[in-house]
């Protein structure tokens, strides 16, 4: 799915979307202001599975959504049947036949795919005629949301695996087909070393790996003649489960084939433990294997494992070289959603000058920030030293982060030595800029990731990175808050 929707769906995506986008948009519409411009950012505020970071992903398959992005005739004329509460139409003809004509048109800047991102910095930015920027809200939500999610877990469980590979095996618990591609796409940019899921290899290029399930073996008479079945259908894929009755006699069963293999010029490639002690289970393989002269069999680990798991076998010294990784990842079975937000940051009022917009809460982690967002990171030697947000139209006022949900806490400057910009257009009124390949956005996560403090990476309790606002837009802010609520 890099660029790949029309591949997977033949129709029209225009109505991805939620019923209140386009009413608003018939809004602005009506009022006479759908081309007035907006700025809006994609943001999160609380990074997933408790941990300190997320890796930015689902950036191709968007910017696919909003370079392809048409209302056909089919998606007018569903419109068009729809009624409001008064039995009327919902949709003036007029309206329909300003989206029949209507060509995205907006700039995108966003992090790069693959990026390490912060809660409240701005992952994405949409600028361009109002009605347009906010059609496109939930598409961007959707394809954002659970692909970072899924590929800030596959990162977590890379991380356990300490360097091992790890497989994504989740095709056949993921949340429908859709599910099943994305979570395989955003996996690989986290570092999963391949997947299952054969669909994905074809679309996306990314490795597929798969031994054989357990009906194999109880198709047969027995596990023996079951392996040595598969090792004449397959002689140089023959990796056999082996939990199906007893899981270290199947082991000793495919060394017997291992051996009938290596008479043939063939290697037994390894065994597959999917049930049980699999620390304990894995370390008497591994003596069984080597003592039988198969020190290079690999041996690969699957059963509802996540990092936590993973961590927990690894400190029991276990012998497993790959790890098969399904429902837990693709699923982001303990945080199911990432809580990615986009709000309005700014937009032009009659006479052409910026208004700048803000969202109050009673919660201070939900207020807005308002302005033209851009992020500046700061980096010392090779490691990220922390992220300033600022107002890109207003300029950088300076290095010193001002706390986003405790306005009264100090400044504090990051010592640094050098410093980027993270936005970059990758949208220009409609047309994409650079190339977004799955390659350079899983190199970029591992080189992030390498970049960051092991402090912050750590499961339990990490240290918050510094990601604050500057000067300008932290004043800015007080400024429209205090303005809001009658403070004078």
């Amino acid at each position: 799915m890099t660029d790949g929707l029309d591949n997977v769906y033949g129709g029209s995506l225009a109505l991805l979307t939620d019923l209140y986008q386009l009413t608003m948009a018939c809004g602005y519409w009506k009022a006479g202001v759908a081309e007035r411009e907006a700025v809006f950012h994609l943001t999160f505020r609380r990074p997933p599975f408790g941990g300190g970071y997320a890796i930015a992903a689902g950036l191709a398959p968007a910017l696919a959504f909003l370079q392809r992005l048409r209302f056909t005739t089919d998606d007018l004329a569903y419109l068009e049947t729809l009624r409001d509460g008064e039995r009327q139409p919902l949709f003036p003809r007029g309206f329909l036949d300003h989206l029949r004509d209507l060509r995205f048109e907006c700039t995108v800047d966003a992090v790069p795919e693959g990026s390490v991102v912060f809660a409240h910095e701005p992952i994405l930015r949409v600028r361009g005629p109002i009605a347009q920027a906010q059609l496109v809200e939930t598409p961007l939500l959707t394809l954002i949301n659970y692909q970072t999610l899924v590929a800030t877990k596959a990162a977590r469980v890379c991380q356990s695996a300490r360097g091992a590979p790890v497989i994504e095996f989740g095709l056949r618990r993921a949340q429908g087909i859709d599910g099943g591609l994305g979570a395989s796409r955003a996996a690989y940019i986290g570092g999963v070393a391949g997947t299952s899921n054969v669909l994905a290899g074809k679309l996306l290029g990314i490795p597929v790996r798969g031994t054989h399930a357990h009906s194999w073996v109880m198709f047969h008479d027995d596990e023996l003649e079951s392996f040595r079945a598969y090792a004449d259908a397959m002689p140089g894929n023959a990796t056999f489960l082996v939990d199906t009755y007893d899981t270290l006699e199947g082991v000793r069963k495919a060394i017997t084939v291992g051996r009938e293999l290596r008479a043939k010029g063939h290697e037994l490639a390894g065994v597959r433990l999917d049930s049980g002690d699999l620390a304990h289970l894995s370390t008497e393989a591994r003596k069984l294997l080597d003592a039988a002269g198969f020190p290079n069999a690999k041996i690969i680990a699957s059963n509802d494992l996540d990092e936590n798991l993973i961590g927990s076998i690894q400190e029991q010294g276990s012998a497993i070289d790959i790890w098969g990784v399904g429902t837990k990842l693709v699923t982001a079975y303990d945080q199911p959603a990432l809580g990615g937000v986009y709000k309005l940051g700014a937009s032009r009022d009659e006479a052409g000058h910026w208004r700048d917009a803000i969202k109050l809460s009673e919660q201070p982690i939900k207020i807005s920030n308002p302005g033209i967002l851009q992020v500046r990171r700061l980096r010392r030697g090779d490691e990220l030293a922390g992220d300033v947000i600022y107002d890109s139209e207003r300029g950088l006022a300076g290095p010193a982060l001002h706390d986003i949900e405790d306005p009264f806490k100090l400044p504090f400057t990051p010592a640094h030595d050098s410093s980027v910009d993270l936005l970059t257009t990758v949208l220009d009124h409609g047309k994409v800029i650079g190339t977004h390949d799955l390659e350079t956005a899983r190199k970029r996560a591992a080189a992030d990731l390498a970049a960051l403090s092991p402090r912050t990476k750590r499961f339990l309790n990490p240290q918050p990175y510094p990601v604050g606002l500057d000067r300008g837009v932290h004043d800015r802010k007080q400024e429209l808050v205090l303005k809001a609520r009658g403070a004078r």
